[in-house]
């Protein structure tokens, strides 16, 4: 299950339903790629017995590193992706890649964590949760406008899924983009469309208002032919 969907930035309830699973002897592997060092939680609160993450996307390290947890007594149970020596077999480095690879990728990880640490995760939460209000409040005052994220705090944090009534999505996009440099991800589901909006610790309020006017001025005087 996803800690948080890429789609929307819906959070679900990771250990709730670890907690249900686990009575029914039932593992749970958990996708943390957006929400680790993304709003403030203890993973081991999670209980979950496998968590993986990305960590270039809300902790910043460089492309191509990543995190893997799985529960001590998991580990046996679990194969590597390449083949590793039996005697290792309980070991979580068993999981680790072989050969040479480029070392500056994972030195940069301990100076991401560095910084996530100087911010601090519950401030760097409620900046999140700030910028995400401040359009997402703003733009919902216009009835064409639909959210397809909760604004409640325990189901959403930094980010958020919109829909303008009677514009395409991806043209939308495209639009702003091409016209306003302002880049989002246009999203088409079966059941909704929008366009996710990922602001992050560095992004202005200003930027959030150039995005606001924006929209603002698609819904009044539709995309241009």
């Amino acid at each position: 299950m996803c800690h948080m969907i890429n789609l929307t930035g819906q959070i679900l309830p990771v250990k709730m339903v670890v907690t249900m699973a686990r009575q029914r002897g039932i593992p749970v592997i958990v996708d943390g790629a957006h929400s680790f060092a993304h709003f403030d939680f203890s993973h081991a609160d999670l209980e979950c017995d496998y968590y993986a993450t990305s960590l270039h996307k809300w902790l910043f390290a460089p492309h191509g590193s990543g995190m893997l947890y799985v529960r001590k007594e998991r580990i046996p149970e679990l194969w590597p992706m390449m083949a590793a020596p039996e005697r290792i077999d309980r070991d979580i480095r068993k999981f680790e890649e072989i050969g040479t690879h480029p070392a500056a990728n994972f030195v940069a990880i301990g100076e991401a964590l560095t910084f996530h640490q100087g911010i601090g995760a519950a401030r760097k939460e409620a900046r999140l949760r700030r910028v995400h209000d401040y359009w997402a409040k703003r733009l919902l005052q216009n009835d064409r406008v639909r959210l397809n994220t909760s604004l409640k705090p325990e189901f959403s944090c930094g980010i958020a899924n919109v829909r303008v009534r009677g514009i395409d999505s991806e043209k939308l996009n495209e639009h702003l983009w091409h016209k306003h440099r302002i880049i989002t991800a246009p999203i088409k589901h079966a059941d909704f469309e929008g366009l996710r909006i990922s602001p992050s610790v560095y992004t202005t309020l200003q930027e959030l208002d150039r995005f606001c006017d924006a929209l603002e001025d698609v819904i009044k005087n539709g995309l241009p032919s």
